[in-house]
């Protein structure tokens, strides 16, 4: 179970409660001080934290008009809140930006990351590879850079940091923001601090970033003080929040280290990073739906997929030709656990998921492999010629496609009831601005 799951799960059962008082707090405490601690949350913070709770709730009165579930919603919200520290808001200026951290932590994705991300924000990017021990470090830095659209620069086989740093600020000196990625460790030996030392003299960076993934739960902490200590930190990014139950865990410990979490890297594509609010975090593990990021993670999967919005907006008739236009942007959205967080949605079976993300791919080649009049036209595909054709094109079974078929159906079914009831469509255009 992670840590959303757990906090959600206790709410629901408190919100039953008729009256709220200290047995009933207590037991509510029990299940929030579980699921925090199986997420790897540090021990003295979850008992100050559930100390906090039990005082609020038994000594605060609650609101007339308020539901027992949304009051002891919002206040456990505060306190996470408090708990996972401050949101960041980044300075979109010229600067140099130098990732540290350990082997497997996501530094080289993360500099193509950042790269895009301040690309995408009207800055020239460049980025400079220091990592002088990884193999494949610099295939895979320069590979990225081509994704992200941006400049690239490192020397395969050098080993001295200060002259790749030297070359590659004269090389990039017309990139607005530089980003070096460096070598990772097993350990912060006193290797690695001399090199990052190094790396730090000759770069001059204006921001130091660690980069650490989720899962190493409460050592995220220790990690940055070891590299705050050892060069100074502006910042931490986190990587893998998209997976790990220890995510509370690294937010909680990073916080308490009195480090600042900057991004969070929530998928494996270079547009699943975020900036860090805390309060959007909290809320996903509430329960709370985040539409605000909902609709910027489709207008960036839109634009990734090289898409017109209006090829996703304006679609009049429902066929398979422009189900292939939808289904292509939701590919470039990310994990669909992401999505479904944002949405309010994050308690739907992980089988579920991992089902209908792999659906959704099947269901895109076997639309591919269809003819234009095929798109267009999904009569057509009920012939038991063109099934045959369809799924040996596609590498799929007939099984396949006639359950694209019938779920295709249901589909149009929901469109046509959609269009149909205004009343639905006024309840619907509360939570997506610009929907009629």
């Amino acid at each position: 179970m992670d840590l959303g799951e757990g906090l959600r799960k206790a709410i629901a059962r408190l919100s039953g409660a008729t009256i709220i008082d200290a047995k009933t707090i207590r037991e509510f405490n029990k299940e929030l001080q579980k699921a925090l601690i199986s997420s790897d949350v540090e021990v003295s913070l979850v008992f100050a934290f559930t100390k906090r709770i039990e005082e609020k709730a038994l000594h605060e009165k609650m609101p007339p008009g308020v539901s027992t579930r949304d009051y002891i919603t919002n206040m456990v919200y505060e306190e996470l809140v408090e708990m996972m520290g401050s949101s960041h808001v980044p300075e979109i200026r010229p600067k140099r930006i130098l990732l540290a951290g350990m082997y497997g932590s996501g530094k080289t994705t993360t500099a193509a990351k950042l790269a895009k991300f301040y690309q995408e924000r009207g800055l020239g990017v460049g980025v400079i590879c220091c990592d002088v021990t990884r193999p494949a470090a610099y295939e895979q830095l320069d590979t990225l850079a081509k994704q992200a659209n941006v400049s690239f620069f490192g020397m395969k086989g050098e080993k001295d940091v200060r002259k790749i740093v030297k070359n590659g600020l004269k090389e990039l000196k017309d990139r607005k923001v530089i980003i070096c990625d460096s070598s990772g460790r097993n350990a912060l030996d006193a290797q690695l601090i001399a090199e990052i030392k190094a790396i730090n003299d000759e770069f001059k960076p204006d921001e130091k970033l660690l980069v650490v993934t989720a899962d190493v739960g409460q050592i995220a902490g220790k990690q940055a003080d070891e590299f705050n200590n050892a060069i100074g930190l502006n910042g931490v990014v986190i990587t893998r929040m998209d997976g790990s139950g220890k995510g509370g865990g690294a937010l909680s410990a990073v916080n308490t280290s009195h480090a600042k979490v900057m991004f969070i890297g929530t998928g494996e594509k270079l547009g699943n990073i975020e900036l860090y609010d805390s309060k959007k975090f909290v809320g996903r593990l509430l329960g709370i739906p985040d539409i605000e990021s909902l609709l910027g993670t489709v207008q960036n999967a839109i634009k990734e997929a090289n898409l017109k919005p209006e090829d996703v907006e304006n679609i009049e008739e429902l066929n398979f030709e422009t189900f292939y236009t939808q289904l292509k942007a939701m590919g470039k959205m990310g994990p669909m656990k992401n999505m479904l967080g944002m949405m309010g949605l994050s308690d739907v079976p992980k089988e579920a998921l991992e089902g209908g993300e792999e659906k959704i791919k099947r269901y895109g080649v076997i639309i591919a492999s269809m003819t234009k009049e095929e798109r267009k036209n999904e009569k057509l595909v009920r012939e038991s010629s063109r099934v045959k054709r369809i799924a040996r094109g596609s590498g799929t079974t007939e099984k396949d496609v006639r359950e694209l078929l019938n779920d295709f159906n249901r589909m149009k079914k929901f469109a046509n009831m959609f269009e149909n009831n205004r009343d639905f469509r006024k309840q619907m255009s509360k939570f997506m601005p610009g929907m009629k």
